[in-house]
């Protein structure tokens, strides 16, 4: 939500995270933190299995490639988020659309009927359920190039304990530092997605159209920082992830 708002004009804006929460939580209620839920449960499975199994196969194939072995995990990693990114782009839509009504959580639509909705005004397309793909794919490319290459290569530089406890330490901090470090290069393609994908200023007029296009825009009307709203609970949430 913090993410999607256009600047200090914005009468939807929020002045803070904090103000954020508290917004949230006293115009909609507490399950109006959880709105937009299933969309991702339905997605996290499907999502996982590709992020992963895509990457060992694309890992696969750059081994006849002679790369380095840095570089073969970056690589693997941003065809991996590619991929993830087709499949997830949907049910984000669906997502984004329901996390910013700002009704109470038991007046909006459910997920089938929203989807539904988006189908039935704008299509399958890029204006409709698959609308700020590339935004998408520029998401989850070049988080899953940065989060892998980081993660294996460091990985393999850091000695390898033999307590467990400390073992499992190890690699969640190396994990934890991978995420965050991810999160922090991608989010301009987050808030171009959020963007893209939330609701417009003016209703029936369409400001955020393109990827980049978006980021130029955001940068010349709200400045750099508004490039990186959000990235807190992004940390939280995909950090520990």
């Amino acid at each position: 939500r913090f993410q999607i708002q256009r600047g200090k004009t914005d009468p939807t804006g929020y002045k803070s995270l904090g103000d954020c929460f508290r917004t949230i939580f006293q115009r909609e209620g507490l399950l109006g933190f959880y709105k937009g839920i299933f969309p991702p449960i339905l997605a996290e499975t499907p999502k996982r299995a590709v992020k992963f199994f895509t990457f060992e196969q694309y890992k696969k194939l750059l081994g006849y490639a002679s790369l380095p072995p840095g570089l073969a995990f970056a690589i693997a990693g941003l065809g991996s988020g590619l991929t993830e990114a087709v499949v997830v782009n949907p049910f984000e839509v669906v997502k984004v659309t329901l996390q910013t009504n700002q009704r109470a959580f038991t007046e909006q639509p459910s997920s089938f009927v929203q989807a539904r909705q988006i189908i039935k005004t704008d299509g399958l397309g890029f204006h409709g359920l698959n609308k700020g793909l590339t935004a998408t794919l520029g998401r989850h490319g070049v988080f899953n190039m940065v989060y892998f290459g980081f993660y294996f290569n460091v990985k393999n530089i850091l000695p390898v304990n033999k307590d467990p406890n400390l073992e499992f330490l190890r690699k969640f901090g190396i994990g934890l530092v991978s995420g965050t470090i991810a999160s922090i290069i991608n989010i301009p393609f987050d808030v171009a997605k959020s963007r893209i994908q939330g609701p417009q200023p003016v209703p029936g007029e369409i400001k955020y159209r393109t990827c980049f296009k978006t980021m130029a825009t955001v940068y010349k009307e709200e400045g750099f920082l508004a490039l990186y709203k959000g990235l807190v609970p992004k940390i939280m949430r995909l950090g520990p992830g």
